[in-house]
């Protein structure tokens, strides 16, 4: 949804000059790594909030959201650093992640 006409698609694909025929291009690889991907974050994730010892949906969040700014965010920042993209690339880009690790450590951290 992130990646969402209705949300940050258009500014994205502003920032990065990838259009629409590119993108429809290998969707099912795409999906397919975007899917993989996140089953080894939540799997690494579940490992941080045991370690933790988050054992409610507001403590999962915590935990989600240090692992996305220690671990996502800074990296970004250093790619950021680095290449000097805008900042709003880093920020749409980031953004996704801090909500899919917010989300997985509230959902974790109840769950288990």
């Amino acid at each position: 949804m992130w990646y969402s006409p209705p949300l940050f698609l258009r500014p994205w694909q502003q920032l990065t000059g990838i259009t629409d025929e590119r993108m429809r291009g290998g969707m099912a690889k795409s999906l397919a790594i975007w899917i993989v991907g996140s089953v080894v974050m939540a799997f690494v994730l579940v490992h941080a909030i045991r370690y933790a010892g988050a054992t409610s949906w507001a403590q999962g969040v915590a935990v989600g959201f240090f692992n996305w700014l220690g671990f996502v965010f800074i990296v970004m920042l250093e790619e950021y650093a680095a290449t000097k993209y805008p900042f709003k690339l880093v920020a749409i880009k980031s953004g996704a992640y801090l909500v899919e690790l917010v989300v997985m450590g509230a959902i974790l951290a109840s769950w288990v």
